[in-house]
């Protein structure tokens, strides 16, 4: 049975990488199950464990803090205005396929985008959520132990965005970075989209 955890407030990356950690240590003991949290972080930038990090541009510059983590990718930002998933699966009963499990993040967010009336979806050679030349979502994930990390950040509202200009997110240059309101054309609460976002992560996820 596939659990969807909606954590209230703003959480410190840090307590995010906590929470992670415990979900991952109590699938592997027995003692807990597949779990999705959904929430929204404070204010933070962070990065793959990679030698290149010139997509932060200049890190002394930037308004937050950077925290250097361990998924795939280039820099990104989060923060509020902006829903966060990490679905912590096992994936040894879905086939240890890493790749599988990034396209049903995809498709899951393409899905709940289509019912706000946002025409989303991918780019040739680019993991994320588009509309057209336009990131909506980004995607970097890890594993231990075949247990899935990290997962997803999806940007509701306009108050997402600007952070993104300080850096060259995920690596990509000349990027525009979107939100689920700015391509519906009308305000979209976080809560009101992660509720949607929640039924479709059920629907492609759940064994």
């Amino acid at each position: 049975m596939l659990e969807i955890k909606h954590l209230p407030g703003l959480i410190a990356y840090e307590d995010g990488l906590r929470i992670q950690e415990a979900q991952v240590a109590a699938i592997l003991a027995g003692a807990g199950g597949d779990t999705i949290f959904l929430l929204e972080h404070q204010p933070v930038y962070t990065i793959g464990r990679l030698r290149d990090t010139s997509s932060l541009r200049d890190p002394e510059s930037l308004p937050y803090p950077v925290h250097e983590t361990n998924r795939g990718g280039q820099a990104t930002y989060h923060g509020p205005g902006q829903l966060v998933g990490y679905p912590m699966l096992d994936l040894t009963p879905r086939g240890r396929d890493l790749h599988a499990h990034l396209r049903k993040l995809e498709d899951a967010l393409i899905r709940a985008c289509a019912c706000f009336g946002v025409n989303a979806g991918r780019r040739d050679g680019l993991t994320g959520v588009w509309v057209e030349d336009r990131k909506l979502a980004s995607i970097g994930v890890g594993v231990r132990k075949w247990i899935s990390m990290h997962g997803f950040a999806i940007n509701i509202t306009p108050e997402s965005l600007p952070p993104f200009f300080a850096i060259t997110p995920c690596g990509i240059d000349g990027v525009s970075m979107s939100s689920l309101e700015n391509e519906a054309g009308r305000a979209i609460a976080v809560h009101e989209a992660a509720a949607v976002i929640a039924e479709e992560l059920r629907t492609l996820l759940e064994n």
